[in-house]
Parts: C-alpha cells; sequence; structure tokens
C-alpha cells in the first residue's frame, strides 16, 4: 500500500528515512543481536542511544551548559501538573499564565490546584483567533513563573514575539513547533513539549529547564518520579525511561541536521505553509479564522462555512489518500498539520484538492 499524506495534530508524520532506518535496525541494532525495545536501559548501547541524542539536541538548538535536558515520561499533559509542582515557591505559590488556546487553558486549570494562579491575558473572547499582544501584558513581579502555549495546536496560532517577563522565568509548551525554527533558549527558563507532533512517537514529553530552576524544595506532595531533580540527577533514568521512542527521536534529530538544522527547517517550513496560506487568502470560498500576523506555519485551520459541506470535503480527501485533515470539534472544518516531516509535496497536493473541490461546489 502507499503511504498517504498525512495531516495529523498528533501522533503526526515521521520522515519516511527514519522510519526505514528503524526498520532495518528492528531485530539487531548494530550488532546487539536485539532490538532497541528488548534492551536495557542500563546497557552501554542505550546509554550511547541517549547521550548522543542529547548531544544532537543540544547541538541543534544551542542549549547553554546550564540547562539540563530530561527524556520523560507522560507526554506534555503530565507536565501541566508537573511545572507548577516544581517551580512554585511552598511558601507563597503565584504564576501567571496566558491563555491563547485550549492546551494553554488545561494547563492553567490544572495549575490552580497547586496555588496562586492568575489569569493574565485570554483570546477567548474571539474563540482564540488571535495571541494576545504581550507588549499590553502586566506580569507580577514577584510571579514563580510565567506560561505561555507557544504554538496552538487546534487553533492554529503562534506567538511571534515573546512576552518579556523581565527576571520572572518563562515556560512555554512548544510541543506543536518542537525544532521547526531557530530559538534562542536563554529567553526561557524551561522549554518543553510532547514529541509525538514533530521529533518522535507518542510518549516521550522532553523537558529544557535552566539549573537554578531544579529544586529541592518542590510542594511538599510532588511524586518523587515527577520531581525534575530526581530525573535530572539520574540522567533521566531514574525509572525506565521511553526507550524506544528516544531512539527516534534521536534518528529525527539528525534527520534534521540533515536538513540545514533549524534554520534549513525553518526555511522549509515557511515554503510549505506559503503554498497553503496563499490559496486561503485568495479565495473566498475557505477561511482561515486566525489573524494573519498570529499564524502557525505548522497548523493550519480552514473552513468552508458549512459543516455538510465541510464533511464532504473531508470524505473527499481521504478518497485521496490525504488522511487526518479533519479539524478539532472545537473549531470544525478542517486543520492541516504540517510539521517538518509533511513534505511539500503532501501540502501541494492538499491544495490542489481544496482548488478542484471549489470549483464543483461553486
Amino acid at each position: 500500500m502507499a503511504r498517504v499524506y498525512n495531516f495529523s495534530a498528533g501522533p503526526a508524520v515521521l520522515p519516511e528515512s527514519v522510519l526505514q532506518e528503524a526498520a532495518n535496525e528492528m531485530l539487531d541494532y548494530k550488532g546487539t543481536g536485539m532490538s532497541v525495545m528488548e534492551m536495557s536501559h542500563r546497557s552501554a548501547a542505550f546509554k550511547g542511544i541517549i547521550e548522543e541524542a542529547e548531544a544532537d539536541l543540544r547541538s541543534l538548538m544551542g542549549i547553554p551548559e546550564n540547562y539540563k535536558v530530561l527524556f520523560l515520561q507522560g507526554g506534555a499533559t503530565l507536565e501541566f501538573a508537573g511545572i507548577p509542582m516544581n517551580l512554585l515557591n511552598p511558601e507563597n505559590p503565584k504564576a501567571d499564565y496566558i491563555v491563547s488556546g485550549g492546551w494553554s487553558k488545561k494547563a492553567f486549570k490544572e495549575a490552580k490546584l497547586y496555588g496562586d494562579i492568575r489569569l493574565a491575558a485570554s483570546s477567548e473572547d474571539e474563540n482564540f483567533t488571535y495571541v494576545p499582544n504581550v507588549d499590553e501584558v502586566e506580569f507580577r513581579e514577584d510571579a514563580d513563573y510565567v506560561y505561555i502555549c507557544e504554538n496552538e495546536t487546534v487553533y492554529g496560532n503562534k506567538y511571534h514575539k515573546l512576552p518579556n517577563t523581565g527576571k520572572v522565568p518563562l515556560v512555554a509548551d512548544v510541543s506543536s513547533c518542537f525544532l521547526s525554527e531557530p530559538i534562542d533558549v536563554t529567553k526561557y527558563g524551561v522549554i518543553y513539549g510532547g514529541v509525538q507532533k514533530n521529533i518522535g512517537p507518542a510518549g516521550v514529553v522532553i523537558v529544557i529547564v535552566r539549573e537554578d530552576l531544579i529544586r529541592e524544595d518542590v510542594l511538599p506532595f510532588t511524586p518523587n518520579i515527577m520531581r525534575w531533580k530526581t530525573q535530572a540527577d539520574a540522567g533521566s533514568m531514574s525509572n525506565t525511561p521511553p526507550c524506544y521512542g528516544i531512539y527516534i527521536c534521536g534518528k529525527v534529530f539528525k534527520w534534521i541536521k540533515a536538513q540545514g538544522g533549524l534554520e534549513g527547517m525553518q526555511k522549509i517550513n515557511q515554503e510549505k505553509a506559503a503554498v497553503l496560506y496563499d490559496y486561503l487568502d485568495s479565495t473566498d470560498f475557505y477561511q482561515a479564522p486566525v489573524r494573519k500576523e498570529d499564524r502557525s506555519i505548522m497548523n493550519v485551520p480552514f473552513v468552508t462555512g458549512n459543516a455538510d459541506l465541510d464533511a464532504e470535503f473531508v470524505a473527499g480527501a481521504k478518497a485521496r489518500g490525504i488522511e487526518n485533515i479533519k479539524g478539532h470539534r472545537s473549531v470544525g472544518g478542517m486543520r492541516a498539520s504540517i510539521y517538518n516531516a509533511m513534505p511539500k509535496a503532501g501540502v501541494e497536493a492538499l491544495v490542489e484538492y481544496m482548488k478542484e473541490f471549489e470549483t464543483s461546489h461553486r
């Protein structure tokens, strides 16, 4: 069977060359006589895998030495709790959140269980079709951190300017834009994201945290396994890590390097997004709800304005080998997630189908 163009928001498309490499090594990883799925996480072979993966990630992102890289489990959603548990001051827990979509809203709701969590700004008034103006947002100087979701998967919006939080650490969920463009790690206290959108298979969350934010005095009820210090001290192996997922992530890191690193990846991603957005902006048959200056180049929602027509579009797309194009229920319509591994040909095939569908339904 031929491979389809998979526009899923996650788990999402992976580079074919990475999948082929993994298939070739499935039964015997580098002469060990076993699959990575089978080997001990304490073995020399896996130690080499995780150390090389971290080194490549540090190289790609320019991660300074005073930041720890943690390969954890539970996805980004578990870190909705892990972040306040690890960062809030037990004596006077305070944090400010900007809510720009469903994932930051869920993170805000979770954090409210643990302290004085303030909604600093929100774009829910217009169904998250824009990102709040960070220049107009005021933050508490005594907050333990400020939280954003840098790219909202469901609504397709993206921060193209970070908030100035002063001395207060900025925490960003980058799940949907991880490794899609260059990033200045020093502007953040914590960067984290689930890998199943842009980097690897579901089951791994990567947390990049400045060392001074890894503390002993976390909220007292924080489970030991969720304490960043526990995992940092153990090299992400306090318990058995998601070994195979980390192995695939490591292969994707090398694939991104081969594309020209994050600068090369950004150029490719911008070109792909332009193919889709240029067409959307040229027609009134489809509408792209997100404000132009806040658009994501990873997740592109669009609608016809007619639910029955949207359903027909999705069915027709599937018949053409264009999969997982249906939009999230909170937005409706369609959503194209055009992550790193989505080839430009896939976006071009989608736009060609969109044009034909428009012509036949005018």
